[in-house]
């Protein structure tokens, strides 16, 4: 994505994979039969491969530079996990991705996950001498406490359609081991320019990043919807909601906060450009992704 100027706060992304990816019917099983199939053409044509009927997924991360420091957002699934396809990505290109920002991993100051899915803590750590260390060693990472202790509980006690513990293992508890977690509850603040909205749903205590600058305003939305066909239908959860009805209520309380708003929303799923707008129609809410 381009970089997106917040008041005194930057924005770019790095890419892990992007293109077509999951079909529509699958990853929205609340869906009434063929309602997806019929309203993908009305999307944008950047999120949707007809000749394929998949919808385009993006993994990424945000890079975050505020006037003190420089903050990533989510590390997609990250290197050396074993994960089986098709979660396998090559690594290069997010670390092509890191290096074009002019940044190493000891430039980040702060680690931020909006939830601690595969996608979204897997380059918290990185493999060292057989063991896993935190992957950005000069940063402190920021964990909802309530979302820590739901996977940490998860990973104790393992239990059917949870998901792996292991990525917990691996990407989540070494960190805590290092010293470098930060566990943090509903009203953290940093830097005066970035908060917290608690969106439980997705997972046990999925937030949202809340980016305030000189009276500008961005959102970055992690999971709180997969696609701009959960603009049009926010009432469609996704087959990998923990609680599909908890997560159609987060998303109608930032829909309703940010619609007819300047806020530029950011979901880390949406395609390049990935920024975009919200507005209230006659018929529900609407998407627009930022040009300019």
């Amino acid at each position: 994505m381009r970089r997106l100027q917040v008041g005194d706060v930057s924005i770019t992304s790095i890419i892990e994979r992007d293109g077509p990816w999951r079909v529509a019917e699958t990853m929205f099983p609340n869906a009434p039969p063929g309602a997806a199939h019929a309203l993908l053409p009305l999307m944008d044509p950047r999120t949707y491969e007809a000749a394929t009927n998949k919808m385009v997924i993006t993994y990424q991360s945000f890079i975050v530079r505020t006037p003190h420091h420089t903050v990533l957002v989510d590390t997609c699934t990250g290197e050396d996990k074993g994960y089986p396809a098709p979660m396998d990505f090559p690594k290069q290109p997010w670390l092509d991705g890191l290096r074009a920002e002019g940044l190493t991993v000891g430039d980040i100051d702060y680690v931020f996950c909006t939830h601690l899915h595969i996608d979204h803590c897997g380059w918290n750590t990185t493999l060292k001498d057989g063991r896993w260390v935190p992957t950005f060693p000069n940063a402190k990472y920021i964990f909802h406490k309530r979302e820590y202790a739901f996977w940490e509980a998860a990973a104790n006690n393992p239990q059917p359609g949870v998901h792996n513990p292991a990525v917990f293992r691996m990407n989540c508890e070494p960190v805590v081991a290092a010293g470098q977690a930060m566990l943090v509850d509903d009203d953290f603040a940093l830097d005066d320019c970035l908060t917290l909205i608690p969106t439980p749903g997705h997972s046990a205590c999925h937030c949202c990043l809340d980016i305030r600058s000189r009276g500008q305003r961005a959102v970055i939305t992690g999971d709180l919807m997969h696609h701009q066909l959960q603009v049009n239908e926010p009432g469609w959860s996704t087959i990998f909601c923990q609680d599909p009805a908890a997560a159609v209520l987060s998303r109608l309380k930032v829909f309703g906060d940010v619609a007819d708003t300047p806020t530029a929303v950011l979901p880390i799923h949406f395609p390049n450009p990935t920024a975009g707008r919200l507005r209230h129609t006659a018929d529900g809410f609407r998407w627009a992704f930022i040009e300019d």
